[in-house]
């Protein structure tokens, strides 16, 4: 399996890192949504970070997972 994600993936697709930058916005989102309740899984976090810090839409079935993010754009898959 790393083979074929080294030789065959990470020559096609574009793999954006989780670096510093991600992981302040992503700890930010963080304390601020914890403060109202509203503390998401640490994995999507991440995945919002990554996509916000980058300026793309996270494009995903599972929207309302992703909504409360400030900032982030979120698309729907099936739209």
């Amino acid at each position: 399996m790393e083979t074929y994600l080294h030789e065959v993936l990470q020559r096609s697709l574009l793999i954006l890192p989780y670096d510093s930058r991600a992981a302040e916005w992503h700890a930010g989102e963080r304390a601020r949504l914890a403060k109202i309740g509203r503390l998401p899984p640490f994995t999507d976090g991440q995945i919002a970070a990554i996509a916000a810090v980058h300026d793309l839409e996270l494009v995903t079935m599972n929207v309302k997972d992703f909504r409360a993010f400030a900032g982030l754009k979120v698309v729907d898959w099936r739209s």
